[in-house]
């Protein structure tokens, strides 16, 4: 895969023990460093008309005052410093690089993963939270389709958290369809599955708000019954992955179970659904807590479009999946 990535990113510093750190996006490149086939590319920053697109101008001009002076605390997860606003528009530029790209047809070894930081879904139109100041990939969807390089885009979200940020800021558009498999009840509590976009985006948004313990035969049904049907059917020119990786079941900070190897079954299957759809493809570093985990699992990713076939799920959809994919059939989502 081809990567995007920049230093700016590391100079957004948390403070000691917090969970986004720098060090996520140095353990992700140690162990790419054991990989053949990695490429790294230094993407611009994304300019600030891309980011007041999707982003309050007032808001924008209260952040970046708010880094010049020095940060502190935005809120009580949402830590700033001086270099926090170039590193959140090296972000965002890395994953509007990640969408021209797969736009502009590279797949197989050379599909695009941004790896910025601080991550971006949970970031709304006129505030920072959840560790987020900038929305990373709600920015390079909108730049693509205001560009004229995509009339639609579709993103799937497979962070453990709801992406609020995303499905707030394209709730009532029609060019963007936003579906987000998450952990029920977990932080910030949104993306309830009756919430399916109002006006011209009415059914263009898909929340799968999975029970706690759901692992990879979960995630992929979910995948296979309804995001991939909903994608395809929409037809977007570009897909987008949101990709978190703190839904492993060994991440610090979620009580789901997907495994490394599920990170692999639920990249093939997006794989496919792409070019079933003939879109492009690309992902965007979201979330991902535990070093070993979050290293382990974007690897992983790379070495699907390196030729691995990973492990399919062996177990059962579980009963609390079940109740949850029935009731997205009752909403009229699935096969088409």
């Amino acid at each position: 895969m081809n990567f995007g990535y920049h230093e700016d990113c590391l100079d957004h510093q948390t403070g000691y023990r917090h969970p986004e750190s720098p060090d996520r996006l140095r353990a992700i490149r140690r162990s790419l460093s054991r990989k053949h086939g990695v490429e790294y590319v230094a993407a611009d920053p994304a300019p600030e008309s891309a980011v007041t697109a999707v982003h309050d101008a007032g808001y924008v001009s209260a952040i970046k005052e708010f880094c010049e002076e020095g940060g502190g605390d935005w809120d009580d997860d949402t830590v700033a410093v001086e270099a926090t606003w170039d590193a959140a528009l090296a972000a965002a530029g890395q994953a509007m690089w990640a969408a021209e790209r797969a736009l502009a047809g590279d797949d197989g070894r050379d599909t695009p993963f941004a790896l910025g930081r601080p991550p971006g879904h949970h970031a709304v139109e006129a505030d920072a939270m959840g560790f987020c100041f900038v929305n990373n990939a709600a920015v390079a969807a909108r730049a693509a389709i205001d560009d004229g390089d995509a009339d639609r885009v579709a993103i799937l979200d497979w962070d453990v958290h709801h992406g609020n940020g995303i499905h707030d800021i394209f709730y009532d558009t029609g060019d963007v369809y936003y579906a987000s498999i998450h952990e029920d009840g977990l932080y910030p509590g949104s993306g309830d599955i009756d919430e399916t976009g109002e006006g011209e985006g009415e059914g263009t948004t898909l929340n799968v708000p999975l029970l706690p313990g759901c692992g990879d035969a979960d995630y992929c049904a979910a995948i296979d019954d309804f995001v991939g049907p909903e994608f395809v059917a929409f037809d977007p020119d570009l897909i987008l992955v949101s990709a978190g990786f703190d839904a492993h079941r060994h991440d610090p900070i979620s009580r789901m179970r997907v495994s490394t190897e599920g990170y692999g079954a639920m990249t093939t299957r997006m794989r496919d659904v792409a070019d079933e759809a003939d879109a492009g493809l690309g992902f965007v570093l979201e979330g991902g807590y535990g070093l070993d985990t979050l290293a382990e699992s974007v690897t992983m990713v790379h070495e699907v479009f390196d030729g691995r076939e990973p492990v399919e799920p062996d177990e059962e959809v579980k009963d609390r999946a079940t109740k949850v994919f029935a009731d997205l059939r009752d909403q009229g989502f699935g096969e088409k």
